[in-house]
């Protein structure tokens, strides 16, 4: 099974990787100690199982399903230091969880319910909690953005791109996860979001097309195939 380890504490990573690879089932595809990181990986590599750390500083673990794409989401196994979070991880759906520090045993045992499970051809599904902030890229780490700073979104080439007054941030979260997590932000155009409480005006360019500003003056591009769905935001908003 390829399997992604989650975790910010390096011994913890190391330690699990080392039992995982002593049962002989699992391909370590991965280890990371953010959520950020994660996102990046799990989009790159597609692992089948998410070993998955419930506290962690800035985005959390169950933050981090609400961020990934459901066609993307791994069977999750909670790893924590805390057994009151158990009850939840099985409210969120996860196939299992393991107290730290990992007993092979109980490992073992949540080996085999994934391996009944994969078989099965089952597919994880998760709800996650609303975003209320957009993990970015920066030179220090992690940057987390307020939802209601986010002017627009937009993707590239490059990848996805937070803008807000402050200026522009990546982030490895998807149009489709904002889209659907985030409703202050709308769709505009295929490679646009933005955000209605941002909106200053909507400006017709000519029969057939338009645009809008947002309050700090930024021009932002609308698709004919939302503009119909946008002016009712922008007018009950």
């Amino acid at each position: 099974m390829r399997a992604l380890i989650v975790d910010d504490e390096r011994h913890v990573r190391e330690e699990l990787e080392a039992l995982l690879n002593e049962t002989g089932e699992y391909q370590i595809v991965g280890t990371c100690s953010d959520a950020v990181q994660a996102l990046h990986v799990i989009k790159e590599v597609k692992p089948e199982v998410l070993f998955l750390d419930i506290h962690m500083p800035k985005v959390g673990g169950f933050q981090l399903l609400g961020m990934i794409e459901p066609g993307l989401m791994p069977c999750v196994v909670f790893v924590t230091a805390y057994d009151e979070y158990a009850l939840r991880a099985f409210e969120e759906n996860a196939l299992d969880y393991l107290l730290k520090p990992v007993q092979p045993e109980r490992l073992a045992k949540a080996t085999e319910k994934l391996k009944r499970y994969l078989k099965e051809g089952r597919k994880p599904s998760f709800g996650g909690p609303m975003i209320e902030r957009i993990p970015c890229v920066c030179s220090r780490g992690i940057k987390l953005i307020d939802i209601a700073d986010a002017e627009f979104v937009h993707s590239s080439e490059s990848g996805v791109h937070v803008v807000t007054q402050a200026g522009e941030f990546l982030t490895e979260l998807t149009l489709t996860v904002l889209e659907t997590k985030a409703p202050v932000l709308v769709r505009c155009h295929k490679q646009y979001l933005v955000n209605v409480k941002q909106i200053d005006e909507i400006v017709r360019l000519d029969p057939a097309s338009a645009g809008l500003k947002t309050k700090s003056g930024k021009a932002v591009p609308i698709s004919r195939r939302f503009l119909a769905r946008l002016k009712e935001q922008f007018l009950i908003r």
